[in-house]
Order: C-alpha cells, then sequence, then structure tokens
C-alpha cells in the first residue's frame, strides 16, 4: 500500500505493526468491492450519513465520520468480519476506520460516481 492512503494506514496503526496494518487495509479494500459500496452507501441513508459518504466519492474534500457514526452505519457483523480478518479488536479497528474510510472510498470511487447500481 503506498501513496496517501499508505500514509493515513501508518499514522492510524503504526503502533500496531506493518504487517496487520496492511491487513485491516486489505480488509477494507475488500469490504468495498462487489457490492460493498453500493451497501455501504444504502446503510448510510438508513443512519442519517448519506451527505458524508456522498463527500467522500472522488476528489473533493471529504467530510470526517466519527467512531460512533461508524458504529450506526456499520453492522455488528461487518464489524465482527473485519476483527475476524485482522485479528485486531474493534476499539483498535474503529478508529482507525473512520481515519481510513473516507479515503478508501475515494479510491475505489475514481471517476467521482457511485457504483451504477442503485441502493
Amino acid at each position: 500500500m503506498s501513496g496517501f492512503l499508505g500514509n493515513i494506514m501508518n499514522q492510524a496503526v503504526g503502533a500496531i505493526g506493518g504487517q496487520l496494518g496492511e491487513k485491516f487495509g486489505g480488509s477494507i479494500g475488500d469490504f468495498l468491492k462487489g457490492d460493498g459500496l453500493n451497501m455501504l452507501l444504502s446503510q448510510a441513508q438508513n443512519a442519517g450519513l448519506t451527505d458524508k459518504i456522498h463527500s467522500w466519492i472522488g476528489n473533493g474534500e471529504n467530510l470526517p465520520i466519527t467512531t460512533d457514526e461508524l458504529r450506526s452505519l456499520l453492522t455488528d457483523q461487518q464489524i465482527q468480519m473485519i476483527v475476524s480478518k485482522t485479528g485486531l479488536p474493534a476499539g483498535t479497528i474503529l478508529p482507525a476506520l473512520a481515519q481510513l474510510l473516507p479515503a478508501a472510498v475515494g479510491k475505489h470511487t475514481p471517476d467521482g460516481q457511485a457504483p451504477s447500481t442503485t441502493a
């Protein structure tokens, strides 16, 4: 992982160690592949966070998200999936995810467009 996302990853999970940091970043990427981003957009609408998620799409300024907002956005099952893939506790994952998710969504939407299938 390199560039801007890599720098954020290093800052967010630097104390955890490089191999776990890469594993965590890969888990975010896996989560956003396929229908993951559409699912995230749908969940954002249900959680009242649509404006934040839409700010992450493309190249504009990303609105920040708090760990509490992440808890309302993600299901327990999604959090547990990231916990099991990384081996990191949720208390470590959520603050790091709050820092990483906006940039990861931007990276997965380089044309500034949400996926064509509307959730």
